[in-house]
């Protein structure tokens, strides 16, 4: 049986298609969640809400706007409002405009429901450079920390509106993101609610006989190949990115149960160990740094040599000489790819990892191949002699 009564933070992720109902917030719904949050904070537990729904509201808002007031076509031949909606709801700059709409009415309805029960929520809105710059990364952290030790639930989404990459590609409909939070804040468990009732053996759309798997310890390939695609039209998260989301959550040891939002007391069932949905368990627990490593974009890539491989693996730093080449502009201070020499020889243990660069790109191309002694005589006796050293080095394909 599962065991999560020893949880005293729990990250919640709520996905659209569950949140929302005809394209707005389902009301009643919100109020089940806020009851069963409310009473997991009279249990000396903390909750933090990762919360979808903001574009698929803001999309029915202008949609009952064009049924209210319909908008004939001008004279410079402009369709209406609700043709732009049907016919931009995957345009990025449509889909922001519908996130500006649906943010505030979305946190209207969290903090009504709240209320209900005497609890204060709190905003964060969360763009991916946010998370990759350490500074903000920290400042976020010290944030959500403050919040749960006033007993605030924070309430987060990314900011679709203002965010520079193409909305999905950063979090993928807040699977990411939740499980990005969870191991921020070294969450015990992270639950996440979709109409999808557990992973499959098999995608259940196109094969009746899949099965759902109640346990999984490692994700291989062939669970992600049969992980299918994308989300519906409002939400862009699918089983793949929910797969991502474990993986991201594994490394900072925290569990996460799958599970279908609309079962009866689906948060207390899964707190008090019903076996309900799929339960992820961690393979390795990272420092803070490390995961901030893993989970942030890279700026370029360096290729490296097998030896250079070894040596990372055994925790050495990541010498000049081992450099093969260098892909991408990038500053020192830059979190990079290291990628073995391709193909990858039978011999290889390693195939990614990932670093906080000592040397810049242009640095480093100077640099490859050489030995530590050289780098003084080109780059000047100040420069350290070292690309990445081993507490700055986060081996991705564990």
């Amino acid at each position: 049986m599962r065991n999560f009564s020893k949880a005293r933070r729990i990250v919640v992720k709520i996905g659209t298609n569950i949140l929302t109902k005809d394209s707005g917030v389902d009301t009643a719904y919100v109020r089940r969640i806020a009851q069963q949050i409310s009473s997991l904070l009279k249990t000396d537990r903390q909750v933090v809400i990762v919360s979808s729904g903001a574009i698929g509201m803001g999309c029915g808002q202008l949609e009952l706007a064009g049924k209210v007031t319909p908008v004939r076509k001008s004279t410079a031949g402009r369709p209406n409002a609700r043709r732009l909606i049907s016919n931009g709801v995957k345009d990025t700059k449509m889909r922001q405009a519908c996130a500006a709409i649906g943010q505030p009415l979305l946190m209207a309805e969290w903090r009504k429901s709240f209320l209900h029960y005497g609890v204060t929520v709190a905003q964060v809105l969360v763009t991916a450079e946010v998370l990759n710059n350490r500074k903000t990364y920290l400042n976020l952290r010290n944030s959500i920390e403050t919040l749960l030790k006033l007993s605030v639930v924070p309430i987060l989404n990314e900011n679709d509106s203002v965010s520079t990459d193409e909305i999905g590609s950063a979090f993928g409909d807040n699977d990411k993101l939740s499980a990005l939070v969870a191991s921020k804040i070294n969450a015990d468990v992270l639950i996440m609610l979709s109409d999808i009732d557990a992973l499959h053996d098999k995608d259940p759309r196109k094969f009746a006989d899949a099965k759902p798997i109640p346990t999984v310890y490692e994700i291989t390939d062939r669970l992600e190949r049969s992980a299918g695609g994308r989300g519906t039209k409002y939400a862009t998260g699918g089983m793949k990115t929910k797969l991502e989301a474990a993986k991201i959550a594994s490394n900072a040891g925290c569990r996460m149960v799958l599970a279908n939002g609309r079962l009866k007391n689906v948060i207390d069932r899964i707190i008090a160990g019903e076996e309900i949905g799929t339960a992820f368990y961690p393979k390795r627990k990272l420092s803070n740094r490390s995961r901030w490593i893993l989970n942030s974009a890279a700026a370029g890539t360096i290729n490296i040599d097998e030896g250079a491989m070894r040596a990372i693996k055994n925790r050495k730093s990541l010498l000049p000489s081992g450099v093969i080449s260098v892909k991408g502009t990038f500053e020192a201070g830059a979190v990079v790819m290291l990628n073995p020499p391709e193909p990858p020889t039978a011999a290889s243990t390693t195939r990614r990892a990932k670093a906080v660069t000592n040397l810049s790109s242009s640095q480093l191309k100077a640099l490859a191949g050489k030995h530590s002694s050289e780098i003084r005589k080109i780059l000047g006796p100040k420069h350290r002699d070292v690309v990445a050293i081993p507490e700055d080095i986060v081996i991705i394909d564990y």
